[in-house]
């Protein structure tokens, strides 16, 4: 017995189909920034602010860190662009993180405290900007034997030689707004 689909049928599986896959690849279109492609102007302001080249008085950046590094991760959703630098400071995380409090307050950033009351988050974490221009400035303090790993020991010994810290700026290739600790 042949297999018969019903004419009323067949316009209705055609119909569930085309919304289907008219659905799937509309959400693809959604945002225009889902590659780095085009973000070259924005990823120049943010290796450009001025929070990156000012660290405490007595940092410095390892040899092995000199200059702003940046990339633009286009492979998990929208593209995220991030540009920061990596400095050596011979005093406490303390220091290092109330100069850069006052210094980002100053700017116009706010800071964001930790979502868990008594957390120690290890860093600091700041947002500036409304929803198409918003930013997230980040202080870390990564621990030596991160350093060790991705970088090497000489990289490690001079990052062990007091309070080493990176300090980086991050945004949504179209500035959407985005949070600390999400």
């Amino acid at each position: 017995m042949p297999f018969l689909i019903r004419p009323d049928r067949t316009a209705a599986l055609l119909l569930s189909a085309a919304l289907v896959a008219g659905g799937l690849s509309g959400c693809s279109f959604l945002s225009p920034f889902k590659t780095c492609e085009g973000t070259g102007a924005r990823m120049k302001e943010l290796e450009s602010l001025p929070l990156l080249a000012s660290p405490p008085p007595g940092a410095t950046s390892p040899r092995t860190f000199d200059g702003v590094s940046s990339e633009c991760a286009d492979d998990s959703g929208d593209a995220w662009l991030s540009a920061g630098r990596t400095y050596v400071y011979p005093g406490t995380r303390q220091e290092v993180l109330d100069h850069y409090r006052r210094a980002a307050e100053a700017d116009g950033w706010r800071f964001v405290p930790a979502p868990m009351s008594g957390q120690d988050a290890g860093g600091a974490c700041f947002t500036k900007g409304g929803d198409g221009r918003a930013q997230v400035l980040t202080l870390d303090f990564p621990p030596v034997r991160f350093v060790t790993e991705f970088y090497g020991p000489e990289a490690a010994a001079e990052f062990a030689s007091g309070s080493g810290f990176e300090i980086s700026v991050g945004s949504e290739a179209d500035g959407a707004t985005t949070s600390c600790w999400s």
